[in-house]
C-alpha cells in the first residue's frame, strides 16, 4: 500500500496477506456463488437487518413495491397505490396469478397476515417492527385490494415496503409448519426458492420457473458464508465464488490485476464521521469544533487509507440520499486556520482529544491515526481509545461516555436522510447522547408528517446545513461499495445496498 507524505509522516501501517486457499470444488454451470461475510441464522424477513440476510434473501421474497439497482421504486407485489383520506390510508392494488413457492397463492390474505405478524407479538421479537409502526393495521378490500390504516404518516414506507421486514410471507405454510421452521426453511414468492441451508457454511437456492416476473436465468444461487476478507479473495482468485463482497481496500489492486476478475467500486450508502461531543471538555465550543474538522486532511485519507475508493462528505450521507443537498460543500483543510480559531477560543495547548473507535475496524484504526496525528499538529494531545463494538455501540455512545470524538460509520439502506438524521440527531435517540436541539428536532419532525417530496427535500437539506453549522461532527467520507467478480458473470449489475437480484444473471 502506498501512502501520501503526510499521512506516512503519521506513522500509518497496513500489511494485508492472502489467506491459504482451503475449501475445493469448482461450481458447476448455470450456478452463480456468492461470498458473504454473516450468516444471519434465520430466513424470517422480520428477523434481521443484516445486509447479509437481504443479499441472499431478496432472491427468495418479494415486497409490495421493489428498488432496482438505478435506486428506483418500482411495482411489485402491488401493481398500484393511491393515497386516500388525506394520506390517511393507503390502498395498494395487488398483482394476480402469483404464488408462493409451496403453491399457495398470494391474495390481500397475505398481504394483511404478513403486517399483522410483523405488527404483532412475533414482530416484538425482531427489530424490523418499529420501521412500520406508523401503520395502524391493514385491512382487506377485496381478494387483491388491501388498504394501510395509517396512525401517522410515513413518507418513507413504499421504500421500505421493498426490503426486509416488508417482504410478504405464506399464511398457511407458517401457521402449520410454525415460526422455528420457518427460520430455517424460508418460503416466498422471489425469483428463487430455498433448497438447502447449512448454518455457517451456505444457503442454496434453485430456479422458480412461475416467477411472475419470469423465470431466472440462472439455475441456482449458493450464498457461502465467509467472514475473513483475505478468504473471500482467495476463493475468489481460485475460482470457487463468482461474487466476493469483502475486498480490503488494500488487495484491491490485486483484485484489479487478476485477469479473470474484475473489480467493481461504486458509491454505497456507508459514511463514516467523527461525531464530536458537545457537551463535555474542548468540543463544548463550536468553534473549536469547526477548527477541528479544518484540521483534517480528508481527501489525503480517502487517498491513503481507502486507496481512492470513497468521496469527501459534507454531511452524514452519501450522494444518492434522498436530502443530500450537492451545494454544501466541506469546510477545507486549513490548519493554520485551524490553529488561529483554537487560539481565539482560549484552548491550551496540548489538551485532551480522545478518539474513541471499534476496535475491529482495521480501516478505520489507520483513519483513527491519521485524525490523531492531525490532532497532534494542531498543537492538541490525542489519545485512541479502542472499544469491542457491542459496548461502544451498547454502552459508550448512548451512555454518554466518550470522549471529544467517536466513530460513527452509519448504512441506511433506505438512502433517505431521515433515516440518518433523526436517529443521530433527534433528542432522545440512541445515538445522540449530548444534543437537545428544539430547532432541530422540530425541523425533524416536521419532515417525517410530509408525503410532497420537493417539500420534504428542503427541510431535509435545512436540517443537513443546520447540523454542518453547528458542527456536530466531522464529516470523513463515502465509503464505496467495493466487490470482486468473476468475469464469467454476465449481466450483473451491482446494487449499491448489495441487496442482490439475480433474475437476468448468467455465469459462461
Amino acid at each position: 500500500m502506498k501512502f501520501s507524505t503526510t499521512l506516512k509522516a503519521l506513522g500509518l501501517t497496513a500489511a494485508v496477506a492472502l489467506a491459504p486457499l482451503t475449501v475445493s470444488g469448482a461450481q458447476a454451470a448455470g450456478t452463480l456463488t456468492v461470498a458473504t461475510t454473516i450468516d444471519p441464522g434465520s430466513w424470517d424477513p422480520i428477523d434481521t437487518f443484516l445486509v447479509p440476510w437481504s443479499s441472499a434473501a431478496t432472491n427468495m421474497f418479494d415486497g409490495l413495491t421493489a428498488r432496482g439497482a438505478d435506486m428506483k421504486l418500482q411495482p411489485a407485489l402491488a401493481t398500484s397505490w393511491e393515497f386516500l383520506d388525506n394520506n390517511g390510508r393507503i390502498r395498494f392494488k395487488l398483482r394476480q396469478n402469483v404464488k408462493f413457492h409451496n403453491g399457495e397463492p398470494f391474495n390481500a390474505e397475505a398481504v394483511k397476515f404478513t403486517f399483522d405478524r410483523l405488527l404483532g407479538d412475533e414482530g416484538k421479537k425482531g427489530p424490523q417492527q418499529s420501521n412500520y409502526n406508523s401503520i395502524a393495521k391493514v385491512e382487506i378490500v377485496d381478494d387483491y385490494t388491501v388498504d394501510f390504516v395509517m396512525k401517522q404518516p410515513d413518507p418513507v414506507l413504499l421504500t421500505k415496503l421493498a426490503g426486509y421486514g416488508g417482504m410478504i410471507v405464506p399464511p398457511k405454510y407458517i401457521q402449520e409448519k410454525g415460526d422455528a421452521h420457518f427460520n430455517m426453511n424460508p418460503v416466498g414468492t422471489g425469483p428463487f426458492k430455498f433448497v438447502e441451508y447449512t448454518p455457517k457454511v451456505n444457503l442454496v437456492l434453485e430456479a422458480f420457473p412461475e416467477h411472475w416476473g419470469g423465470a431466472p436465468k440462472l439455475d441456482k444461487v449458493v450464498t457461502r458464508f465467509i467472514p475473513e476478507a483475505n478468504t473471500q479473495v482467495a476463493e475468489l482468485q481460485a475460482g470457487r465464488i463468482d461474487i466476493a463482497t469483502l475486498i480490503p481496500f488494500g488487495l484491491a489492486p490485486t483484485v484489479e490485476k487478476s485477469p479473470n476478475l474484475n473489480l467493481v467500486s461504486i458509491t454505497g450508502p456507508t459514511v463514516v464521521a467523527l461525531r464530536l461531543n458537545t457537551k463535555d471538555g474542548i468540543t463544548k465550543d463550536v468553534n473549536v469544533r469547526k477548527a477541528l474538522i479544518m484540521a483534517v486532511d480528508r481527501e489525503a485519507i480517502i487517498k491513503a487509507v481507502l486507496l481512492g475508493h470513497g468521496k469527501p462528505i459534507a454531511s452524514f450521507q452519501s450522494e444518492l440520499s434522498f436530502g443530500n443537498d450537492p451545494t454544501l460543500k466541506p469546510l477545507p483543510f486549513d490548519l493554520a486556520k485551524a490553529k488561529q480559531m483554537l487560539q481565539e477560543a482560549k484552548v491550551p495547548a496540548g489538551a485532551p482529544v480522545r478518539i474513541d473507535f471499534r476496535g475491529n475496524d482495521a480501516t478505520f484504526r489507520e483513519v483513527a491515526q491519521a485524525a490523531a496525528g492531525y490532532f497532534q499538529a494542531l498543537g492538541l494531545k490525542p489519545s485512541l481509545q479502542p472499544h469491542e463494538p457491542p459496548v461502544l455501540l451498547n454502552d459508550i455512545i448512548p451512555n454518554g461516555k466518550t470522549g471529544e470524538a467517536w466513530h460513527n460509520a452509519w448504512g441506511g439502506w433506505t438512502f433517505d436522510y431521515d433515516n440518518t438524521a433523526y436517529l443521530m440527531y433527534h433528542s432522545g435517540e440512541k445515538w445522540n447522547p449530548y444534543d437537545n436541539d428544539p430547532k432541530l428536532n422540530a425541523l425533524l419532525e416536521k419532515q417525517r408528517t410530509i408525503y410532497d417530496t420537493k417539500e420534504r427535500e428542503k427541510i431535509l437539506q435545512e436540517v443537513a446545513r443546520y447540523v454542518a453549522d453547528q458542527a456536530l461532527e466531522i464529516p470523513l467520507y463515502n465509503q464505496n461499495t467495493v466487490l470482486g467478480v468473476n468475469k464469467r458473470v454476465k449481466n450483473f449489475v451491482p446494487p449499491a445496498d448489495l441487496r442482490f437480484r439475480f433474475n437476468d444473471v448468467t455465469v459462461e
